[in-house]
């Protein structure tokens, strides 16, 4: 693992490099959906830009509210620190943010939230891969398992061996991503996000059981009773869908919409 990497007089944050990692990558993403479905692909960079900046907003008002009793002494300092970003409220501001933006553009529609489905998928698993390099504390539950590892110099240092669990989201938000850009074509407007908060929902809930975040309410964590959330829009959207008819282009029959050009 590796906190900060130091390049001349310069100390970069891992983690922070991954972030815009990660914005780049979802971006290009969405460059290329663009195109095929006939936008302009200029847009890609707007909702990225409000993506991160709502990201990081979100995201530190979230560890705030959170943490508030450790940092309310040094409340401005905190506000403005390079560390202590909560994924939820990275993943809430960010999403206000790209809403706002789909107003001002016309595109606040289900549309949107399908193009969005792979990008936000791959933007999670590069994302971990920051965790993992600066060791940040989303790692798991003591393990001494063939691949268990410590982070002894992370930024939440540990000396005993762990689930690796940021490993693991990379891996399976990955799969996930890909699965959904491969389906991208494949099913009615709005399915495809439908699919996308049951498969991260689930992958999220079911990890949580070997991390080491604490249990709010039904013996489950806060992240999983988001996940929870998620998991019940996404199955109840499909089934909702479902009883009007198939949820698969093909089979609904869709003759108003025309195959997207693919270079």
């Amino acid at each position: 693992m590796q906190p900060e990497i130091h390049i001349g007089g310069l100390t970069f944050q891992t983690f922070g490099l991954m972030f815009a990692v990660c914005l780049f990558a979802a971006g290009a993403l969405l460059w290329k959906r663009l195109g095929e479905i006939d936008k302009p692909r200029d847009w890609a960079y707007e909702m990225m830009f409000c993506a991160g900046v709502g990201g990081l907003v979100g995201s530190r008002l979230d560890f705030i509210l959170e943490n508030y009793d450790d940092v309310k002494d040094d409340l401005l300092g905190n506000i403005f620190s390079g560390s202590g970003l909560v994924w939820y409220g990275g993943a809430i501001g960010g999403a206000i943010a790209v809403l706002l933006w789909a107003h001002y553009r016309g595109m606040l529609n289900v549309a949107l939230l399908d193009l969005c489905a792979p990008a936000l998928a791959l933007g999670y698993a590069i994302g971990r891969i920051g965790c993992q390099l600066s060791g940040d504390g989303d790692y798991g539950i003591p393990w001494d398992g063939p691949w268990a590892m410590a982070y002894p110099n992370g930024t939440v240092p540990t000396d005993a061996t762990v689930h690796p669990t940021p490993i693991y989201e990379t891996l399976a938000m990955g799969f996930i991503a890909y699965a959904l850009w491969r389906l991208r074509d494949t099913f009615r407007p709005g399915i495809l996000f439908a699919l996308y908060l049951t498969l991260a929902g689930t992958e999220r809930f079911l990890v949580e059981f070997i991390r080491r975040n604490d249990d709010v309410a039904l013996g489950l964590t806060q992240a999983q009773l988001f996940s929870a959330a998620m998991i019940i829009a996404g199955v109840t959207w499909m089934i909702v869908v479902a009883r009007r008819g198939p949820l698969t282009l093909g089979a609904a029959g869709d003759s108003q919409r025309t195959a997207p050009v693919r270079e």
